[in-house]
Order: C-alpha cells, then structure tokens, then sequence
C-alpha cells in the first residue's frame, strides 16, 4: 500500500493568513502516515511574499521529515532583491520515504499570453519503487490566469505520458551504471496530482482524462472511488478574501486506467485550515 497526499500548502500559509511550513506538515502527518507527500507552491528566497515564508522552505521540509528524500523543482527562478544574494525560487516538493530511482524535472508550455499575469509552470516526475513495482509520482502546478497557457500545459503532461509509455516499450540499457546514462525504462503506471487551477469539469480538465491512444490515459482517483458524485471544493473555502470570486474544485489526483483495480481510497479533507487549498489523501495497492 503507498499512501499519497497531495497538497497546495501556498508555503505554509494558512486561511487566517499565517506562515508555518512545519505546522502544515504536521497536519499532512495527521491527515495520513504518508509515503509519499506532494506540495505545491513552496519557496526558496521568496521572503517578502506574503507571511514572510523561511529563506528555504526545501531545507524546511527535509529538517520536518528525516529520513525521507526530499526532492525539488522550481518553476520561477527569478533575479535577486533587496540586496540579496540569494534567487528567489517557487515550484513544487515531492518527500518519500520509498526508494527514487530517478527523478525528471519538466518545465511545461509557456506561451505568450498579453492578456494574463503569468509565471513558468514545471512538473516534477519521481520513479519510486513501491512494494508492488515501480511507479511514476508526478506533481504539478498549472497556471491560474491564462486558460491557454493551462491547456498547453495539460497537452505537456499527456505528452509525458506517451513518452514514459514508449520508454517503458523500448527502455536503452545503461552504457555505464556508474555514469548518468542509466537505463531509460520508466514505468507506464503513474500517479498525477497537483493544483491544476482548473474547475472541475473545465476544458482543461476533460482534455486532461480524455483518452490517450498509444498509452492509458488519465482517471481521475476521487471520481472514480465516488462514482455518480461531485467532488468536494478544494480551495477558498476557508480563505474567501483570496478567493473572494467564490471556492471552487481545482485540486486532483489522476491515476493510470492501468491503476483503476489498485485504487483503495481518495477523501479530500474538508477540515484543515492550514492553507487556502484542501488536501487530497489517497491509497493505492
């Protein structure tokens, strides 16, 4: 069994406005004994945002969680200020304390949009082995403004599956184990969660599980343990001032049709108010 949470933890800061990374990864702990903790929206010298997040939220998460692999990928990585030398850095985390083979970091589509305020969006795909096999983890954060720059970005991440697909089909043996070319076989099943800034039932979200010829596509995991029902709002249910348009369901995990028969459970957490989004809790065989 793998248990997964994935969270937009907007650095620690909860719905009243307060910054405390290690607060809200207590309530991932208690929320679930997790293997696997997906976030969102993590810093790096990007103190002078809202709150006043730690200089290195990274360093933060691998002090709160020993002995698990903490790993990276930054979206924005932007020019010093204030006389700092340090860059000021925002993307994703993922913690494991399950075995990474490998680990990719995708920067998606970022086409121009005049319309929209925008920033570079990354996905962070981890091979982990789990006790069934090996699986892909991918955790993402899609642009909030622009609807063109999200769907490119959803075209991004089923082109990644029909990649993963095909090196699973035709893996290259390692010309060196001791050197970077390592074998390129990487498992079709995968897990894809993040803030996908898109509405349930969007145009963003249909593209994204509509079906993948050449590879399995997308289910998504709440959705398909809940049939017939919708699922429960997962940002500004706490924070109406951010979202002062209303809440909305934009937080998902998808799996692989592949994975359909090992999924256990997926619960949204209605309770927390440790961030301005709600956590996705899910188990799989």
């Amino acid at each position: 069994m793998v248990k997964l949470v994935s969270w937009n933890v907007q650095w620690g800061r909860d719905a009243g406005g307060r910054v405390d990374l290690n607060r809200t990864i207590a309530e991932a702990k208690r929320l679930a004994d997790f293997d696997v903790l997906c976030m969102q929206e993590i810093t790096r010298g990007f103190g002078a945002l809202p709150g006043g997040p730690g200089s290195d939220q990274f360093e933060d998460i691998s002090r709160a969680l020993p002995g698990y692999t903490v790993l990276d990928a930054i979206g924005a990585d932007l020019s010093p200020m204030d006389g700092s030398n340090q860059r000021r850095q925002f993307g994703n985390a993922i913690a494991t304390r399950l075995p990474v083979s490998m680990a990719i970091r995708h920067s998606l589509r970022w086409p121009a949009d005049a319309a929209a305020p925008s920033m570079q969006r990354v996905a962070l795909e981890a091979v982990i082995e789990a006790s069934s096999g090996p699986l892909r983890v991918i955790v993402t954060h899609l642009e909030f403004y622009s609807l063109k720059q999200r769907l490119a970005q959803v075209d991004d991440l089923r082109r990644l599956q029909l990649e993963a697909a095909d090196h699973s089909a035709h893996p290259a043996p390692a010309e060196n184990a001791i050197g970077p070319f390592a074998p390129t076989a990487r498992p079709v099943s995968a897990i894809v969660c993040g803030d996908f800034n898109s509405a349930f039932g969007s145009e963003a979200y249909q593209r994204f599980v509509a079906p993948l010829p050449g590879a399995p596509g997308f289910l998504d995991a709440w959705t398909t343990l809940h049939p017939g029902m919708t699922p429960p709002l997962t940002a500004g249910v706490y924070d109406t001032e951010q979202w002062s348009d209303g809440p909305l369901t934009c937080d998902f995990i998808f799996v692989t049709e592949d994975l359909r028969h090992r999924l256990r459970s997926c619960e949204i957490d209605g309770a927390t108010q440790a961030s301005d989004h709600q956590p996705i809790v899910l188990e799989i065989d």
